[in-house]
Formats: structure tokens, sequence, C-alpha cells
């Protein structure tokens, strides 16, 4: 079972992240409830800015290849049902805007130095390269020992999603849809113990 933010958690959790490298992924993580997979592989050509929409179809994973691990990306969710499209929430598209133009920013400071294999991804660090699935599990526990928040794992925002979306009245059959799960019965097995008080 997961546990899951309150919204004052989740209030302080967006104003610490503020500057950080994982901002994105976190923000990502919290509004949509996307998993770490699905947050490490949305790209830009996933976000359409004018209708305000957001599409999740791509994934990014960790492969052992010649004893190093790496981060691949794929076309293949976890489910037919987690390939989703939801709108761009407003706050959201105003973050991915700045992190458009700070990749921008980097991109001219670094010139050469600057990886070119990763451009149609959104979570890059300063120099290009992709997030390491480790890496985000790892920064975030930093993150929240950092500022001395309740100890919960990055796929905890998943969760945290959901069981905010539920205290607003949002119906079970609504969650599922904005999650991806594939049944009904994923959603309620999972959520239904929650206390929304």
């Amino acid at each position: 079972r997961g546990v899951a933010y309150t919204m004052e958690e989740t209030r302080t959790l967006l104003n610490c992240s503020g500057d950080d490298p994982l901002r994105p992924a976190i923000v990502l993580g919290l509004f949509y409830g996307l998993r770490r997979s699905e947050v490490l592989g949305l790209k830009w050509d996933a976000i359409d800015f004018k209708n305000n929409a957001i599409s999740i179809r791509h994934k990014v994973v960790e492969v052992e290849v010649d004893g190093k691990f790496v981060p691949v990306g794929e076309d293949v969710l976890k489910t037919k049902s987690s390939f989703r499209t939801l709108p761009l929430i407003p706050e959201v598209k105003n973050l991915l805007l700045q992190e458009k133009e700070k990749q921008a920013m980097y991109r001219r400071l670094f010139r050469r130095s600057y990886c070119q294999d990763y451009l149609d991804y959104v979570c890059v660090d300063q120099c290009g390269k992709l997030l390491r699935p480790n890496y985000v599990t790892e920064h975030f526990a930093w993150v929240i020992q950092k500022y001395g928040l309740k100890k919960i794992r990055f796929h905890d925002l998943r969760h945290t999603c959901a069981s905010l979306l539920l205290s607003k009245g949002i119906s079970m059959k609504q969650i599922q849809i904005w999650l991806g799960h594939s049944t009904f019965s994923t959603t309620a097995d999972i959520y239904a113990h929650l206390d929304y008080s």
C-alpha cells in the first residue's frame, strides 16, 4: 500500500522543490499520477501546447548493458489503458514552457558539450542527458529528507494524486482513466481504503 501526502504536505513539497532539477518530474507525478517510467518517457511532441493536451505514450526504463545500467526509451506501456491523453493543466503548461526555455539556454551555454541524443525528452539534466530512473528515486528521497518532509517514495506521488482527486469528489471511474489503470477494480482495490476526511 502506498502512502499519500495531504494537500498541505503537497504544497510544501511543491514550494521546496522550486529550483530542483527534479521539479518537472515531481510536478508531473503529482498532477497526473504518472509512473516514474512515464514521467521520464515524456517527450516534447507528446505535449500539445496549442490545444492544451498531454499524451502518455512512451516510457523510459533502465536496462543492463555490458554491466552498466542505461536508460532506454520504448513505446510499450504497462497496459493498453496506460496510453492516455489528458488536459494540460495551466500550472504544468507554464512549468513545461519554462523547462523548454531552460533547456534551450543550456544548449546555447554548453554548445558541443550538450548531449544531442535526448533533445525530444522533457526530463533531462543540464547537459541534456536523460534522467536515470534510479537517480529519480534516490534524488527524490534526498529532497524529502533535506526539507524534513514525511518519507514517501516517488511512486507515492501517484497515490497522492489519486487521494487528492478523491478528496475533491472526483469519481473512482474518472481516477481510473486519469491514472491509466486497465480495470476499475484495480483502482478500487488500491484506493477504496483511503480516508479522505
